[in-house]
């Protein structure tokens, strides 16, 4: 089973009030197995960014919307791509998968937005697993951001000052995989079945265990046993381990 982690980073709130997408950071997993594929991709979004919106993820600071003296540092987002350059790689990256995404009804709103706009297809809502919903489900009443999440699991977020997509995404893995029971939550360790073992004919070998041709030694010491016995005589007839099975 193939599933993408997912998270995204805007200018604000709302496409409908004229946010934007300005990056994406996805984490590709195989039956709940991290494979290191990712895809990432910052986004021009071809307008300023709020201040708000910059102290959140450090993003757009040569695009800033509050005049004044620039901002050091930060990523710049005026020579990054328009969505609708990255849109069909996104998809294809995307492929069939499965969406986990931590408050999806937001990334996916966006994400609608913007693959509208360029005259595609939306994906529809079926296709995301909201890891907040299951971690309100599974914690009634108890914080589930994503830094509850990882206080309450033990994963180090400790390199999360500012909100970043990819990062995000490779933590939200960790989450998603702890909220499903842990890693390896259904005990597959490989999708490929290993090849039979053959002999000098190229015949299939069917391996059965057989007898030891000498029985291990008991590994007690007699003052053990006598030890046991001892303990025995004291609980009487009655002790389970006079019975016969």
């Amino acid at each position: 089973m193939r599933e993408i982690v997912l998270d995204t980073e805007t200018t604000g709130f709302e496409p409908s009030e004229g946010h934007r997408i300005v990056e994406i950071g996805a984490v590709e997993l195989f039956n709940h197995l991290p494979t290191g594929r990712t895809y990432h991709q910052y986004i021009n979004p071809e307008r300023g960014m709020p201040a708000g919106a910059f102290e959140v993820h450090g993003i757009g600071h040569d695009i800033l919307e509050t005049p004044g003296k620039p901002v050091p540092g930060g990523v710049t987002l005026r020579d990054k791509p328009v969505f609708a350059r990255i849109g069909q790689a996104f998809l294809d990256f995307v492929g069939d998968a499965q969406l986990v995404i931590h408050n999806a009804s937001f990334d996916m709103k966006f994400l609608k937005f913007e693959l509208e706009r360029m005259g595609l297809a939306a994906l529809p809502p079926s296709r995301a697993t909201d890891t907040l919903m299951m971690a309100r489900t599974k914690f009634p009443g108890s914080p589930a951001s994503l830094d509850a999440l990882c206080r309450r699991f033990g994963i180090d977020n400790s390199m999360r000052e500012k909100h970043g997509a990819l990062l995000d995404s490779e933590i939200l893995a960790e989450v998603y995989l702890e909220l499903i029971g842990g890693r390896q939550p259904d005990l597959v360790l490989s999708s490929v079945t290993p090849a039979p073992a053959r002999n000098a004919s190229g015949e299939a070998i069917t391996w059965r265990p057989r007898p030891r041709p000498e029985p291990l030694p008991p590994r007690i010491t007699e003052e053990e046993l006598a030890a046991h016995a001892a303990m025995l005589a004291k609980l009487g007839d009655a002790a389970i381990w006079k019975k016969d099975v």
